[in-house]
């Protein structure tokens, strides 16, 4: 559906994207993963024709591809209510007449807002404001839809009630490009991913051949004085407060090891389990860089 061809974009003297180039197939949700500062936005908005002075090309298997753009800040007008939002959005989109009010009633249906279209959005809670901007991105029903972190800041109905939509949306095939730095979202309900640290692409393809190609079992221990010296000589070690994850291609006898030193040294683990790996551990141990920086 959707090729990036070496896209390289600089804000004077800083680089925001570095030679990027991916491949994104059609009826996939595509998770475009990384912390804040990493280039996701600069991307989305050249793929969306927001920004136009770039290096590279982007190229669509139909040029006549219809477009949803979600951007991260909320571009409603809060004064008015949810259906005026809708109007003014269907007929940027060239909807109007009865077009625009059948499609209208099936958005504010698909985004759980029926109730509440003749209330001003200031009226409105966080997540019911992301809830209407996606919505405004879905007017025209788009093939390809652009959602640029749309669940920061809201609660955990809404965050939910996004992803159901987004199943819908795929079921229909639609092809969505996910940006987020919650990792957690993207093994939900991502199909592939591309992992960007400093505008550049340090890993892409679909989910499971990431994990299978650099998920490395792993320890996750918490409790005091539960951390015996020399324990990086079995693999990465991450340290959070009272607890560690140590990341080894030797699970068990890094175990051993650790309860060795706990029967020792008196101390009772709170926890001590083997855990799986995940896209957040190996995010971290290709840029040794924390999502959530």
């Amino acid at each position: 559906m959707l090729k990036v061809d070496q896209i390289t974009k600089k804000y004077e003297k800083k680089t925001a994207l570095a030679n990027i180039s991916l491949e994104i197939p059609a009826g996939v949700c595509f998770g475009l993963v990384g912390p804040n500062g990493a280039g996701k936005s600069t991307l989305l908005k050249i793929i969306a024709s927001v920004i136009r002075n770039f290096q590279g090309k982007i190229r669509l298997t139909n040029p006549r591809m219809k477009i949803g753009y979600v951007p991260q800040e909320i571009a409603l007008e809060e004064t008015v209510t949810a259906q005026d939002n809708l109007v003014f959005f269907g007929k940027l989109y060239g909807l109007s007449g009865k077009a625009l009010t059948l499609r209208i009633e099936e958005v504010l249906e698909e985004i759980g807002l029926t109730e509440r279209a003749k209330d001003k959005v200031t009226t409105f809670s966080g997540g019911m404001k992301r809830r209407l901007n996606i919505g405004c991105a879905l007017l025209h029903q788009p093939d390809l839809i652009i959602m640029d972190e749309p669940t920061v800041g809201i609660d955990p109905q809404s965050r939910r009630y996004i992803f159901q939509m987004i199943e819908r949306l795929k079921q229909k095939g639609a092809t969505i490009i996910y940006a987020s730095h919650y990792m957690e979202e993207i093994e939900r309900i991502c199909d592939e991913a591309a992992f960007l640290d400093h505008g550049k692409v340090v890993e892409n393809g679909r989910i499971s051949m990431i994990l299978e190609k650099h998920g490395k079992p792993s320890i996750f221990v918490s409790g005091n004085d539960c951390m015996p010296s020399g324990l990086e000589s079995f693999g990465m070690l991450q340290e959070k407060a009272e607890s560690y994850l140590l990341i080894t291609r030797d699970p068990l006898q890094a175990m051993e090891y650790i309860v060795e030193y706990c029967k020792r040294s008196g101390s009772h683990p709170e926890r001590l389990e083997l855990a799986k790996p995940r896209l957040e551990d190996i995010f971290f141990s290709l840029t040794g860089s924390q999502l959530r920086e």
